[in-house]
């Protein structure tokens, strides 16, 4: 069937996804919860056959970390799911409640968006994280993985799909789509999809954005940093760094730029180079770093890269003006963090520092939907407008107003008959 005639059936059924009460919702998530672990053995078996195929087309160790869904990555998800049945339905709040005048009462409450299209990565975990997310606030969902991890996706999305169906849901509610010409056609649905969500690199972003109609949610590159100021604890922002760069060095939320006030650079670089020397990270360092710690000189493009490896740059810089600038040029307003004891560097860095998330002494790996305890994520937002960093439930609903009357009409306040009172209610 042809991708043009599945979002208008999508979207029909996306009428009565936003009308299912909670408990309907909740059960078809314990329901989804209970098959994946019923049906784990074909999951990964289907997931060997894209490593397998992955390494036979040398894929690169990140992203081969990436597309593995293992035990503990079914375990996350469940996790995931788990704490969403827990979280407060984000449906059908009211937001705003105004008398305008007698008999005449105004209400703004939360609805679902729609239609969410999502073109993700090769992360099989991420199918199940959006399709639950999705679940929860009530909208339809149309995915488009990536090939390497067909076999994956393909399995989880039987697995999702049938459960959630045998529950009550709508079968619109999740619709995969597997042609290559697939995300080409989703992009001029801007009738039957209400927000695409993209997940991959700037090029990848730009391109949704530059050939869509239809509103772009998300981030382009991940290019995050950490600046360990002269006020710094040198053991605290070693462990920072370290976690920061290769606890998981796939994720958008690695740091990928480390700065250094100069003052802390001789106490701090080399203790971090015997750190990441132990974690087979290579550092590319500016000219005064080089001479600290005899590492490889980094280029000026070296300063602003997504590398997603095991790859880190350095620069020392003279004071936390520097720093605050060097984020806000070369960043990609994801997430960045400060190590430092000075309350005063500390607010002025959270201030300044113009991105999603602005941390303080903690790893930037914390920007993650579940650790913020949103139960999941459908990705990062580096944009300002309706979500920003994170986006669990919150992101995925947005809201209308209602307005009760008994007759009344616009004429009588126009002509002055009548006059407005508002009253909060």
């Amino acid at each position: 069937m042809e991708v043009t005639k599945i979002t208008r059936e999508v979207k029909n059924d996306s009428y009565e996804m936003a009308s299912l009460p909670a408990e309907t919702r909740n059960s078809a998530l314990a329901a989804i919860s209970a098959a994946l672990c019923d049906r784990a053995d074909d999951i990964f078996a289907a997931n060997a056959k894209d490593l397998a195929a992955a390494e036979k087309n040398a894929l690169a160790g990140p992203l081969l970390k990436r597309l593995k869904f293992d035990r503990q990555k079914l375990d996350d998800v469940i996790s995931g799911i788990v704490s969403l049945i827990g979280l407060p339905d984000p449906l059908f709040k009211t937001l705003l409640a105004r008398q305008l005048d007698d008999g005449l009462r105004l209400y703004r409450v939360t609805c679902p968006i729609g239609v969410i299209g999502v073109i993700f990565e090769s992360r099989p975990d991420a199918l199940v994280q959006i399709a639950s997310l999705c679940l929860k606030s009530g909208n339809c969902c149309i995915l488009k993985g990536g090939s390497e991890a067909s076999n994956t996706n393909r399995a989880l999305y039987d697995i999702i799909s049938a459960a959630a169906s045998g529950a009550g849901i709508p079968r619109g509610f999740l619709t995969l789509i597997e042609t290559r010409e697939g995300i080409s056609e989703l992009l001029g649905c801007h009738e039957s999809i209400d927000l695409i969500i993209p997940r991959g690199s700037n090029e990848f972003v730009q391109y949704i954005m530059a050939n869509s109609k239809i509103p772009v949610m998300g981030h382009a590159d991940g290019v995050c940093h950490v600046y360990v100021d002269a006020s710094a604890d040198i053991d605290k922002a070693v462990s920072i760094a370290v976690d920061s760069k290769t606890q998981y060095v796939a994720a958008c939320n690695t740091v990928e730029t480390l700065l250094v006030h100069k003052d802390a650079a001789g106490r701090f670089l080399p203790a971090l180079k015997k750190a990441m020397d132990q974690k087979c990270v290579t550092i590319l360092g500016c000219e005064k770093t080089v001479g600290l710690i005899g590492c490889t000189e980094a280029s000026e493009s070296d300063f602003g890269r997504e590398y997603l490896d095991y790859i880190l740059a350095v620069k020392i810089v003279d004071d936390l003006d520097e720093a605050i600038a060097h984020i806000n040029k070369y960043g990609s307003h994801h997430t960045d963090s400060i190590v430092a004891e000075n309350e005063e560097a500390v607010e002025k860095f959270m201030l300044l520092v113009d991105s999603a998330g602005v941390y303080h002494n903690c790893s930037t790996r914390f920007a993650d939907g579940f650790r913020y305890g949103f139960g999941a994520e459908v990705g990062i937002s580096t944009g300002k407008l309706h979500a920003r960093g994170p986006v669990g439930l919150e992101g995925l609903v947005t809201y209308k107003y209602k307005l009760f009357g008994s007759g009344h009409i616009v004429a009588d306040y126009a002509e002055g008959k009548k006059s407005f009172h508002f009253i909060d209610l």
